[in-house]
Protein backbone atom coordinates (compact mmCIF):
# COMPACT_ATOMS: atom_id res chain seq x y z
CA UNK A 1 0.00 0.00 0.00
CA UNK A 2 1.39 3.31 -1.11
CA UNK A 3 1.14 6.38 1.81
CA UNK A 4 0.19 9.55 0.39
CA UNK A 5 1.75 12.83 2.23
CA UNK A 6 -0.81 15.62 2.36
CA UNK A 7 0.82 18.66 3.92
CA UNK A 8 -2.31 20.75 5.76
CA UNK A 9 -2.28 24.46 7.03
CA UNK A 10 -4.17 24.60 9.72
CA UNK A 11 -4.74 28.56 9.12
CA UNK A 12 -5.86 28.02 5.51
CA UNK A 13 -6.90 24.59 4.92
CA UNK A 14 -7.10 22.90 1.89
CA UNK A 15 -10.85 21.26 2.14
CA UNK A 16 -9.78 19.32 -1.40
CA UNK A 17 -7.78 17.06 1.24
CA UNK A 18 -10.31 17.14 4.07
CA UNK A 19 -12.51 15.55 2.08
CA UNK A 20 -10.38 13.22 0.00
CA UNK A 21 -9.31 11.98 3.62
CA UNK A 22 -12.95 11.72 5.09
CA UNK A 23 -13.77 9.77 2.08
CA UNK A 24 -10.98 7.53 3.13
CA UNK A 25 -12.79 7.15 6.38
CA UNK A 26 -16.05 6.68 5.23
CA UNK A 27 -15.38 3.62 3.28
CA UNK A 28 -13.95 1.97 6.38
CA UNK A 29 -10.04 3.39 5.68
CA UNK A 30 -7.39 4.75 8.40
CA UNK A 31 -5.73 8.22 8.36
CA UNK A 32 -3.26 9.74 10.38
CA UNK A 33 -4.23 13.20 11.36
CA UNK A 34 -3.18 16.18 13.68
CA UNK A 35 -4.54 16.74 17.02
CA UNK A 36 -3.23 19.15 19.51
CA UNK A 37 -2.30 16.31 21.81
CA UNK A 38 -0.64 13.52 19.63
CA UNK A 39 -0.79 12.40 16.03
CA UNK A 40 -3.99 10.22 15.41
CA UNK A 41 -4.59 7.01 13.67
CA UNK A 42 -8.70 7.93 12.43
CA UNK A 43 -11.11 5.27 11.43
CA UNK A 44 -15.12 5.19 11.23
CA UNK A 45 -15.99 4.94 14.55
CA UNK A 46 -19.17 3.13 14.02
CA UNK A 47 -17.70 0.64 11.72
CA UNK A 48 -16.17 -2.72 13.65
CA UNK A 49 -14.10 -3.38 10.62
CA UNK A 50 -12.30 -0.39 10.83
CA UNK A 51 -11.55 -0.70 14.00
CA UNK A 52 -9.98 -3.96 13.16
CA UNK A 53 -7.97 -2.16 10.78
CA UNK A 54 -6.44 0.17 13.48
CA UNK A 55 -5.38 -2.92 15.83
CA UNK A 56 -4.08 -4.17 12.64
CA UNK A 57 -2.28 -1.38 11.24
CA UNK A 58 -1.10 -0.57 15.20
CA UNK A 59 -0.33 -3.90 16.41
CA UNK A 60 -2.33 -3.36 19.19
CA UNK A 61 -4.19 -5.36 21.54
CA UNK A 62 -7.67 -5.56 20.34
CA UNK A 63 -8.75 -5.19 24.41
CA UNK A 64 -7.12 -1.81 24.47
CA UNK A 65 -10.06 0.23 24.23
CA UNK A 66 -10.08 3.62 21.13
CA UNK A 67 -10.65 6.94 21.98
CA UNK A 68 -13.92 8.42 19.97
CA UNK A 69 -13.31 12.10 18.47
CA UNK A 70 -16.10 13.84 17.68
CA UNK A 71 -16.42 17.82 16.61
CA UNK A 72 -19.61 19.00 18.55
CA UNK A 73 -21.12 18.25 21.77
CA UNK A 74 -24.54 17.36 20.28
CA UNK A 75 -22.60 13.85 18.66
CA UNK A 76 -22.58 12.70 22.64
CA UNK A 77 -26.44 11.81 22.47
CA UNK A 78 -25.69 8.96 19.82
CA UNK A 79 -23.11 7.43 20.97
CA UNK A 80 -23.39 7.39 25.36
CA UNK A 81 -26.30 6.95 26.94
CA UNK A 82 -26.89 8.07 31.31
CA UNK A 83 -24.41 10.93 30.66
CA UNK A 84 -23.96 12.56 34.08
CA UNK A 85 -24.84 16.38 34.66
CA UNK A 86 -20.88 17.10 35.55
CA UNK A 87 -20.31 16.71 31.88
CA UNK A 88 -22.03 19.84 30.40
CA UNK A 89 -19.71 21.75 32.85
CA UNK A 90 -16.81 20.14 31.68
CA UNK A 91 -17.54 20.12 27.61
CA UNK A 92 -17.92 23.75 28.32
CA UNK A 93 -14.59 24.38 30.54
CA UNK A 94 -12.35 21.94 28.56
CA UNK A 95 -13.96 21.61 24.37
CA UNK A 96 -12.57 21.76 22.29
CA UNK A 97 -9.45 20.33 24.14
CA UNK A 98 -7.29 17.80 25.39
CA UNK A 99 -9.72 16.24 27.66
CA UNK A 100 -11.76 12.44 27.15
CA UNK A 101 -14.82 11.63 29.44
CA UNK A 102 -15.54 7.54 30.13
CA UNK A 103 -19.72 7.21 29.44
CA UNK A 104 -21.68 4.32 28.70
CA UNK A 105 -21.88 3.60 25.44
CA UNK A 106 -25.01 3.41 23.31
CA UNK A 107 -25.70 0.42 21.26
CA UNK A 108 -24.62 2.23 18.21
CA UNK A 109 -20.88 2.13 19.30
CA UNK A 110 -19.44 -1.60 18.44
CA UNK A 111 -17.25 -3.64 21.14
CA UNK A 112 -14.68 -3.31 18.71
CA UNK A 113 -13.91 0.20 18.94
CA UNK A 114 -14.62 -0.26 22.81
CA UNK A 115 -11.97 -3.22 23.11
CA UNK A 116 -15.12 -4.90 24.73
CA UNK A 117 -16.47 -2.67 27.36
CA UNK A 118 -19.92 -1.42 27.93
CA UNK A 119 -18.32 2.04 28.23
CA UNK A 120 -17.00 4.53 25.63
CA UNK A 121 -14.05 7.17 25.64
CA UNK A 122 -15.07 10.28 24.14
CA UNK A 123 -13.17 13.78 23.83
CA UNK A 124 -13.48 16.59 20.66
CA UNK A 125 -9.95 17.78 19.88
CA UNK A 126 -9.68 21.73 19.56
CA UNK A 127 -6.98 21.04 16.43
CA UNK A 128 -9.02 22.15 13.49
CA UNK A 129 -8.04 19.91 10.70
CA UNK A 130 -8.56 17.31 13.01
CA UNK A 131 -12.28 18.55 13.87
CA UNK A 132 -12.64 19.00 9.97
CA UNK A 133 -11.48 16.02 9.31
CA UNK A 134 -14.36 14.61 11.63
CA UNK A 135 -17.39 16.47 10.00
CA UNK A 136 -16.11 15.14 6.62
CA UNK A 137 -16.10 11.43 7.59
CA UNK A 138 -19.38 11.32 9.43
CA UNK A 139 -18.59 12.68 12.68
CA UNK A 140 -17.33 10.01 14.74
CA UNK A 141 -13.54 9.45 14.22
CA UNK A 142 -12.19 6.73 16.62
CA UNK A 143 -8.20 7.79 17.10
CA UNK A 144 -5.75 6.29 19.37
CA UNK A 145 -1.82 7.19 18.60
CA UNK A 146 -0.41 6.83 14.88
CA UNK A 147 2.19 4.51 15.97
CA UNK A 148 3.27 1.22 16.57
CA UNK A 149 1.86 0.05 19.78
CA UNK A 150 4.32 0.58 22.56
CA UNK A 151 6.42 2.98 20.35
CA UNK A 152 6.44 6.85 21.77
CA UNK A 153 3.84 8.22 20.49
CA UNK A 154 4.34 10.59 17.41
CA UNK A 155 3.90 14.46 17.24
CA UNK A 156 5.17 14.87 14.27
CA UNK A 157 4.03 13.48 11.09
CA UNK A 158 7.73 12.44 10.06
CA UNK A 159 7.15 10.06 13.08
CA UNK A 160 3.56 8.43 11.73
CA UNK A 161 5.67 8.18 8.67
CA UNK A 162 8.49 6.29 10.31
CA UNK A 163 6.07 3.97 11.97
CA UNK A 164 2.76 3.32 9.36
CA UNK A 165 4.40 4.49 5.96
CA UNK A 166 2.82 1.16 3.28
CA UNK A 167 0.14 0.60 6.50
CA UNK A 168 -2.41 3.10 5.91
CA UNK A 169 -3.58 4.92 2.77
CA UNK A 170 -2.62 8.77 4.02
CA UNK A 171 -1.48 10.96 6.79
CA UNK A 172 -2.34 14.75 7.16
CA UNK A 173 0.96 16.40 8.11
CA UNK A 174 -0.04 19.73 9.80
CA UNK A 175 3.31 19.98 11.32
CA UNK A 176 4.18 19.76 15.43
CA UNK A 177 1.47 19.69 17.06
CA UNK A 178 1.07 22.33 20.50
CA UNK A 179 0.54 19.89 23.78
CA UNK A 180 2.80 16.43 23.02
CA UNK A 181 1.21 14.19 25.23
CA UNK A 182 -1.92 12.38 24.83
CA UNK A 183 -5.22 13.33 26.82
CA UNK A 184 -6.39 13.39 30.48
CA UNK A 185 -8.72 10.53 30.45
CA UNK A 186 -11.98 11.53 33.57
CA UNK A 187 -13.85 8.06 34.10
CA UNK A 188 -17.59 9.81 34.52
CA UNK A 189 -19.42 6.53 34.96
CA UNK A 190 -18.08 6.56 38.83
CA UNK A 191 -18.04 8.57 42.14
CA UNK A 192 -16.48 10.28 42.31
CA UNK A 193 -15.41 10.85 38.74
CA UNK A 194 -11.69 9.22 38.25
CA UNK A 195 -8.92 10.19 36.17
CA UNK A 196 -7.55 7.33 34.48
CA UNK A 197 -4.65 8.79 32.79
CA UNK A 198 -3.37 12.28 33.75
CA UNK A 199 -2.64 15.13 30.57
CA UNK A 200 -2.75 18.82 30.44
CA UNK A 201 -6.05 18.91 32.29
CA UNK A 202 -5.29 18.16 35.74
CA UNK A 203 -6.87 17.59 39.07
CA UNK A 204 -6.96 21.09 40.23
CA UNK A 205 -8.23 22.23 37.13
CA UNK A 206 -10.92 19.36 37.17
CA UNK A 207 -12.06 19.90 40.72
CA UNK A 208 -12.00 23.97 40.15
CA UNK A 209 -15.53 22.96 38.16
CA UNK A 210 -17.19 19.39 39.34
CA UNK A 211 -15.41 19.30 42.87
CA UNK A 212 -14.23 16.05 44.06
CA UNK A 213 -12.03 13.64 41.88
CA UNK A 214 -10.06 10.81 42.70
CA UNK A 215 -6.91 9.62 40.85
CA UNK A 216 -6.55 6.00 40.10
CA UNK A 217 -3.97 4.92 42.42
CA UNK A 218 -2.48 2.65 39.95
CA UNK A 219 -1.25 5.62 37.22
CA UNK A 220 2.45 5.39 38.75
CA UNK A 221 2.14 1.48 39.46
CA UNK A 222 3.24 -1.73 38.00
CA UNK A 223 1.53 -3.51 35.15
CA UNK A 224 -2.45 -5.01 35.79
CA UNK A 225 -3.97 -8.31 34.91
CA UNK A 226 -7.64 -5.97 35.13
CA UNK A 227 -8.89 -4.87 31.41
CA UNK A 228 -8.33 -1.14 31.20
CA UNK A 229 -10.86 1.73 30.85
CA UNK A 230 -8.25 4.04 29.67
CA UNK A 231 -6.25 3.55 26.58
CA UNK A 232 -2.56 3.03 27.13
CA UNK A 233 -2.83 1.73 30.54
CA UNK A 234 -2.48 -1.61 30.26
CA UNK A 235 0.88 -2.91 28.18
CA UNK A 236 4.32 -1.27 28.32
CA UNK A 237 3.87 2.23 25.97
CA UNK A 238 5.78 5.16 24.82
CA UNK A 239 8.74 2.93 24.82
CA UNK A 240 12.19 3.52 22.90
CA UNK A 241 14.04 0.99 21.67
CA UNK A 242 16.90 1.16 24.60
CA UNK A 243 16.00 0.19 28.08
CA UNK A 244 14.98 3.16 29.91
CA UNK A 245 15.76 3.97 33.85
CA UNK A 246 14.26 6.71 35.95
CA UNK A 247 16.80 8.07 38.28
CA UNK A 248 14.89 9.38 41.29
CA UNK A 249 16.22 11.81 43.97
CA UNK A 250 16.37 15.14 44.65
CA UNK A 251 18.09 17.00 41.51
CA UNK A 252 21.71 17.24 43.37
CA UNK A 253 21.49 13.37 43.56
CA UNK A 254 20.17 13.01 40.09
CA UNK A 255 22.54 14.74 38.32
CA UNK A 256 25.39 13.35 40.42
CA UNK A 257 24.02 9.61 39.89
CA UNK A 258 23.50 9.81 35.76
CA UNK A 259 26.81 11.53 35.76
CA UNK A 260 28.94 8.57 37.87
CA UNK A 261 26.55 5.82 36.04
CA UNK A 262 27.11 7.68 32.54
CA UNK A 263 30.83 7.87 33.13
CA UNK A 264 30.99 4.41 34.23
CA UNK A 265 29.31 3.44 30.82
CA UNK A 266 32.14 5.20 29.18
CA UNK A 267 34.63 3.04 30.66
CA UNK A 268 32.88 0.45 29.54
CA UNK A 269 32.27 1.61 25.91
CA UNK A 270 28.87 1.52 26.04
CA UNK A 271 26.62 4.62 24.17
CA UNK A 272 24.35 6.47 26.91
CA UNK A 273 21.69 8.43 26.02
CA UNK A 274 20.68 11.34 29.19
CA UNK A 275 17.24 12.97 29.61
CA UNK A 276 17.97 16.16 31.40
CA UNK A 277 16.51 19.49 32.05
CA UNK A 278 17.54 22.80 31.08
CA UNK A 279 19.03 23.43 34.25
CA UNK A 280 20.90 20.33 34.82
CA UNK A 281 21.99 19.65 30.46
CA UNK A 282 25.74 21.51 31.03
CA UNK A 283 26.18 19.50 34.32
CA UNK A 284 26.97 16.49 32.56
CA UNK A 285 30.00 15.25 30.65
CA UNK A 286 29.68 11.60 29.18
CA UNK A 287 26.87 10.27 27.22
CA UNK A 288 24.44 11.57 24.70
CA UNK A 289 22.69 14.47 26.66
CA UNK A 290 19.38 16.05 25.24
CA UNK A 291 17.25 19.14 27.16
CA UNK A 292 13.78 17.69 27.46
CA UNK A 293 12.85 21.43 28.69
CA UNK A 294 12.72 23.38 31.55
CA UNK A 295 11.38 22.68 34.84
CA UNK A 296 10.15 25.90 35.33
CA UNK A 297 8.03 25.29 32.33
CA UNK A 298 6.36 21.73 32.28
CA UNK A 299 4.66 22.45 29.17
CA UNK A 300 8.18 22.24 27.17
CA UNK A 301 8.92 19.08 28.74
CA UNK A 302 5.72 17.51 28.01
CA UNK A 303 6.39 18.59 24.11
CA UNK A 304 9.76 17.55 23.80
CA UNK A 305 9.57 13.97 25.57
CA UNK A 306 8.57 11.69 22.71
CA UNK A 307 10.60 13.61 19.96
CA UNK A 308 13.74 12.74 21.84
CA UNK A 309 13.21 9.21 22.60
CA UNK A 310 12.66 8.70 19.14
CA UNK A 311 15.76 10.69 18.58
CA UNK A 312 17.52 8.32 20.93
CA UNK A 313 16.35 5.22 18.63
CA UNK A 314 17.73 6.99 16.05
CA UNK A 315 21.09 7.38 17.60
CA UNK A 316 21.02 3.74 18.50
CA UNK A 317 22.09 4.13 22.45
CA UNK A 318 22.12 1.29 24.70
CA UNK A 319 20.68 2.68 27.32
CA UNK A 320 18.79 5.58 28.82
CA UNK A 321 18.83 7.39 31.78
CA UNK A 322 16.30 10.02 32.64
CA UNK A 323 16.25 12.83 35.29
CA UNK A 324 12.77 12.68 37.32
CA UNK A 325 10.41 15.23 37.44
CA UNK A 326 7.69 16.86 39.80
CA UNK A 327 4.55 14.17 40.17
CA UNK A 328 2.01 17.42 40.55
CA UNK A 329 0.08 19.26 37.31
CA UNK A 330 1.78 18.68 34.66
CA UNK A 331 4.51 16.72 35.81
CA UNK A 332 1.60 13.59 36.74
CA UNK A 333 1.48 13.37 33.07
CA UNK A 334 4.74 13.55 32.27
CA UNK A 335 5.94 10.68 35.03
CA UNK A 336 3.29 8.76 34.03
CA UNK A 337 4.49 8.67 30.16
CA UNK A 338 8.19 7.95 31.39
CA UNK A 339 7.10 5.53 34.31
CA UNK A 340 5.24 3.55 31.28
CA UNK A 341 8.02 4.04 28.65
CA UNK A 342 10.40 2.82 31.27
CA UNK A 343 8.57 -0.40 32.15
CA UNK A 344 8.49 0.96 35.23
CA UNK A 345 12.24 0.94 35.98
CA UNK A 346 13.86 3.17 38.39
CA UNK A 347 16.49 3.25 40.57
CA UNK A 348 17.69 5.11 43.39
CA UNK A 349 20.20 8.48 42.93
CA UNK A 350 21.06 7.79 46.51
CA UNK A 351 22.27 4.61 46.27
CA UNK A 352 23.71 5.20 43.46
CA UNK A 353 25.60 8.34 45.24
CA UNK A 354 26.52 6.76 47.84
CA UNK A 355 28.83 4.43 46.08
CA UNK A 356 31.19 6.93 45.84
CA UNK A 357 33.10 8.76 48.75
CA UNK A 358 33.88 12.02 46.86
CA UNK A 359 32.14 13.61 43.80
CA UNK A 360 34.22 16.58 44.05
CA UNK A 361 37.96 17.40 44.43
CA UNK A 362 39.33 20.71 44.86
CA UNK A 363 42.97 21.48 45.03
CA UNK A 364 43.73 24.96 46.98
CA UNK A 365 46.63 26.64 46.15
CA UNK A 366 47.44 30.43 47.75
CA UNK A 367 46.64 32.03 44.49
CA UNK A 368 45.29 29.54 42.19
CA UNK A 369 47.76 30.32 39.23
CA UNK A 370 50.25 27.94 39.42
CA UNK A 371 50.00 24.82 41.57
CA UNK A 372 46.43 24.13 41.95
CA UNK A 373 45.27 24.57 38.32
CA UNK A 374 48.34 22.28 37.55
CA UNK A 375 47.33 19.44 39.55
CA UNK A 376 43.72 19.42 38.73
CA UNK A 377 44.66 19.12 34.86
CA UNK A 378 46.77 16.43 35.56
CA UNK A 379 44.30 14.82 37.54
CA UNK A 380 41.90 15.09 34.97
CA UNK A 381 44.06 13.11 32.49
CA UNK A 382 44.05 9.86 34.39
CA UNK A 383 41.72 6.67 34.07
CA UNK A 384 39.98 7.33 37.01
CA UNK A 385 37.40 4.32 37.87
CA UNK A 386 34.64 6.76 39.46
CA UNK A 387 34.03 10.50 37.97
CA UNK A 388 34.97 14.09 40.01
CA UNK A 389 34.22 17.43 39.43
CA UNK A 390 37.84 18.63 39.47
CA UNK A 391 38.88 22.37 40.52
CA UNK A 392 41.30 23.96 41.82
CA UNK A 393 40.93 27.52 44.33
CA UNK A 394 42.78 30.19 45.72
CA UNK A 395 43.46 31.42 48.97
CA UNK A 396 43.86 34.71 48.23
CA UNK A 397 42.45 35.30 44.55
CA UNK A 398 41.94 39.35 44.42
CA UNK A 399 40.55 39.21 40.78
CA UNK A 400 39.97 36.24 37.82
CA UNK A 401 43.91 36.30 36.64
CA UNK A 402 45.26 33.86 33.74
CA UNK A 403 47.44 31.07 34.91
CA UNK A 404 51.25 32.16 35.73
CA UNK A 405 52.51 31.89 32.10
CA UNK A 406 55.88 29.88 33.78
CA UNK A 407 53.09 27.47 34.94
CA UNK A 408 51.67 27.48 31.17
CA UNK A 409 55.13 26.94 29.44
CA UNK A 410 55.71 24.06 31.82
CA UNK A 411 51.97 22.46 31.33
CA UNK A 412 52.84 22.93 27.54
CA UNK A 413 56.30 20.96 28.02
CA UNK A 414 53.97 17.60 28.52
CA UNK A 415 51.46 18.76 25.41
CA UNK A 416 48.82 19.73 28.22
CA UNK A 417 47.58 23.65 28.65
CA UNK A 418 45.64 26.12 31.06
CA UNK A 419 45.02 28.35 28.66
CA UNK A 420 41.50 28.50 29.75
CA UNK A 421 42.01 28.89 33.59
CA UNK A 422 41.04 31.45 35.53
CA UNK A 423 41.87 31.98 39.08
CA UNK A 424 39.15 31.95 41.70
CA UNK A 425 38.84 32.23 45.32
CA UNK A 426 37.97 29.31 47.85
CA UNK A 427 34.64 30.30 49.09
CA UNK A 428 31.76 27.86 51.01
CA UNK A 429 30.69 26.43 48.42
CA UNK A 430 33.45 24.42 47.87
CA UNK A 431 32.81 23.07 51.52
CA UNK A 432 31.06 19.59 51.40
CA UNK A 433 30.85 15.96 52.99
CA UNK A 434 31.44 14.92 49.73
CA UNK A 435 34.12 17.12 48.35
CA UNK A 436 37.81 16.55 49.05
CA UNK A 437 40.20 19.48 49.65
CA UNK A 438 43.53 19.00 48.91
CA UNK A 439 46.02 21.97 49.75
CA UNK A 440 49.68 22.31 48.51
CA UNK A 441 50.69 23.42 52.83
CA UNK A 442 49.50 22.51 55.72
CA UNK A 443 49.14 26.24 57.31
CA UNK A 444 46.71 26.31 54.23
CA UNK A 445 44.99 23.68 55.65
CA UNK A 446 44.66 24.75 59.18
CA UNK A 447 43.39 28.04 57.83
CA UNK A 448 40.54 26.31 56.03
CA UNK A 449 39.56 24.56 59.21
CA UNK A 450 39.59 27.47 60.88
CA UNK A 451 37.45 29.66 58.87
CA UNK A 452 35.13 26.68 57.65
CA UNK A 453 34.28 25.56 61.25
CA UNK A 454 36.61 22.11 61.01
CA UNK A 455 35.19 21.13 57.86
CA UNK A 456 35.41 17.52 56.99
CA UNK A 457 38.19 16.01 54.16
CA UNK A 458 40.48 18.94 53.93
CA UNK A 459 43.99 17.09 53.60
CA UNK A 460 47.48 18.40 52.34
CA UNK A 461 47.99 16.37 48.98
CA UNK A 462 50.88 15.09 50.75
CA UNK A 463 48.84 13.84 53.54
CA UNK A 464 46.25 12.17 51.69
CA UNK A 465 48.67 10.28 49.93
CA UNK A 466 50.32 9.05 53.04
CA UNK A 467 53.30 10.91 53.15
CA UNK A 468 55.11 13.80 54.55
CA UNK A 469 56.48 16.87 52.82
CA UNK A 470 54.69 20.13 51.14
CA UNK A 471 54.71 21.95 48.32
CA UNK A 472 56.84 24.99 48.16
CA UNK A 473 55.64 27.79 45.87
CA UNK A 474 57.92 28.33 42.50
CA UNK A 475 56.45 32.06 42.35
CA UNK A 476 59.16 34.10 41.49
CA UNK A 477 61.72 31.63 40.41
CA UNK A 478 63.38 30.51 37.53
CA UNK A 479 61.85 28.91 35.19
CA UNK A 480 63.70 25.50 36.60
CA UNK A 481 61.71 25.74 39.67
CA UNK A 482 58.38 25.61 37.94
CA UNK A 483 59.69 22.20 35.78
CA UNK A 484 60.74 20.72 39.12
CA UNK A 485 57.08 21.83 40.89
CA UNK A 486 55.33 19.66 37.80
CA UNK A 487 57.33 16.91 38.18
CA UNK A 488 56.35 16.71 42.40
CA UNK A 489 53.12 17.35 41.52
CA UNK A 490 52.89 14.88 38.27
CA UNK A 491 54.25 12.17 41.11
CA UNK A 492 51.62 12.93 43.91
CA UNK A 493 49.04 12.72 41.35
CA UNK A 494 49.80 9.27 40.07
CA UNK A 495 49.95 8.46 43.72
CA UNK A 496 46.12 10.07 44.41
CA UNK A 497 44.34 8.44 41.70
CA UNK A 498 45.67 4.79 43.09
CA UNK A 499 44.39 6.25 46.49
CA UNK A 500 41.25 6.88 44.74
CA UNK A 501 40.54 4.27 42.19
CA UNK A 502 41.45 1.88 45.60
CA UNK A 503 37.77 3.05 46.91
CA UNK A 504 36.26 1.21 44.40
CA UNK A 505 37.74 -2.14 44.96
Amino acid sequence: MKTIIKKIDANKIDMRFILEAGSILKKGGLVAFPTETVYGLGANALDEEAAKKTYAAKGRPSDNPLIIHIADVQALEEIAVNIPAEVEDLAEHFWPGPLTLILEKSPVVPYGTTGGLDTVAVRMPSNLVARELILASGGYVSAPSANISGRPSPTTAEHVRQDLEGKIPMILDGGSVEIGLESTILDMTVSPPMILRPGAITLDMLEEVIGDVSVDQTILGNESDIPPKAPGMKYRHYAPKAKLVIVEGNIREETLAIRQLAYEAAREGRKIGIIASGETVDFYTHGLVKNIGSRENEKTIAKNLYAILREFDEEEVDEIYSESFSRRGMGRAIMNRLEKAAGHLRISAAAVVKRQRFHRIVFVSQSDTCRGPMAAELLRQKELKQEYVIDSRGMVVLFPEPANQKAEAVMKSVQLTLEKHTAHALSETEIGEDILILTFEKKQKEKIIAEYGNPENVYTLYEFIGEEAEFESPYGKPLQAYGECLEKISESIEKLTEELNSFTE
